[in-house]
């Protein structure tokens, strides 16, 4: 009998990437493999999934809302017609397993996956695992961690420690910082700061820089920004950056090309995502860490602490940002040795060939 799996989870780019990573490893070593996403109706993986070339199926599944919604009022219903219709997609599909790879529609799924007798596996990308995956982990057969130490949450006997899937253009990356200079119409001969927050933006990051656009700017003949600042807050910021003048700030609502963004950087300060650290790491780049406070369970500041103890990255909290950021970036870029120190500590806690050993385990379980 033919392969089958679901992959069932999304909602943000940290967690759909490392499942087309996953589905695209799967289909390397078994192309007649067949492959069905399950995702939450109206999120990022509704778009992004079929254009990566795989099939998606929606559940109307949504998120429990901070403040008192009629969204909360209808969550119960909305739950209740997801796991009836995930029920009905595994029935159909008939998979040999289902893999979890965090965000609304993966609860469902694996709920019903266990419910009717078939494999699971979870991916776990954060540091802190959240409410559901500690459910579901219960039932599973295999849980891929990303961070060591996470018996606190998972059964020893399941943990296996993988390291998070990455965008392959960014693990088969060869490209030069010549050829990301050239790209970017940037100069070799300055130190050059990469700002991403997350693919959205960070209003706390993109306000932190702007209010001290001038000092910014009086470092012209020695730094460059590379900033990406999200769809929502790219006119605003355009407009001001052309009033100042600054020739030294690049704005871009979203870079296509990371991997040549981050082989332009000497120094990276970024949202602490679970796929935004596992990257970094990959490729030994230096950062400052600003966790969102706007994440369940607060886990983007586990993620970049983990890193912090290993002294492989700086963390910067959210309401430290203003009248510092400069002043903390300046300094970093003057310290060659702190540079090279945080650049080096973090490449050791890389694991470039974590979807390998994912699909390993997707593997042992299908065989078993």
């Amino acid at each position: 009998m033919m392969d089958r799996v679901i992959i069932s989870g999304g909602g943000t780019g940290g967690h759909i990437f490392p499942a087309v990573a996953i589905a695209d490893e799967l289909k390397k070593r078994n192309p007649e493999i067949q492959i069905l996403f399950v995702g939450a109706e109206g999120r990022m993986e509704m778009e992004k999934v079929p254009q990566a070339g795989y099939a998606i199926q929606g559940l109307p599944i949504v998120g429990l809302q901070r403040k008192l919604t009629l969204s909360n009022f209808l969550l119960p219903f909305k739950l209740l017609k997801s796991l009836i219709k995930a029920r009905s997609i595994i029935k159909k599909f008939s998979p040999k397993l289902v893999i979890g790879v965090g965000g609304y529609a993966s609860g469902p799924t694996l709920k019903m996956a266990n419910l009717l007798g078939i494999p699971t596996l979870i991916q776990e990308q954060n540091s802190f695992a959240g409410k559901t995956n500690k459910l579901l982990a219960k039932k599973a057969s295999r849980v891929c961690v990303a961070y060591e130490g996470m018996q606190s949450f998972f059964s020893e006997t399941k943990i296996v420690l993988t390291g998070n899937p990455v965008r392959k253009e960014i693990v088969n990356s060869e490209v030069s910082k010549e050829e990301a200079y050239s790209f970017f119409n940037i100069s070799p001969a300055k130190k050059t700061l990469l700002v991403i927050g997350g693919s959205l933006g960070a209003r706390s990051i993109n306000n932190a820089l702007m209010q001290e656009l001038n000092k910014w700017k009086s470092l012209e003949d020695s730094v460059q920004v590379l900033w990406q600042c999200g769809k929502l807050y790219f006119p605003e910021l355009k407009n001001k950056i052309s009033e100042s003048e600054a020739k030294n700030i690049h704005l871009m609502e979203f870079i296509q090309r990371m991997d040549l963004a981050y082989a332009a950087s000497d120094l990276v300060v970024s949202r602490a995502g679970a796929l935004s650290v596992s990257e970094l790491c990959l490729l030994g780049k230096a950062a400052i860490l600003v966790p969102s406070p706007n994440v369940a369970e607060d886990h983007q500041t586990k993620n970049a602490m983990a890193l912090v103890v290993k002294d492989a990255a700086i963390i910067m909290r959210d309401a430290e940002l203003e009248n510092n950021l400069f002043n903390r970036v300046a300094h970093l870029l003057d310290d060659k040795e702190a540079l090279d120190n945080l650049s080096k500590n973090s490449m050791l806690l890389s694991k470039p060939l974590a979807t390998e050993s994912i699909v390993d385990e997707c593997e042992k379980i299908m065989k078993q």
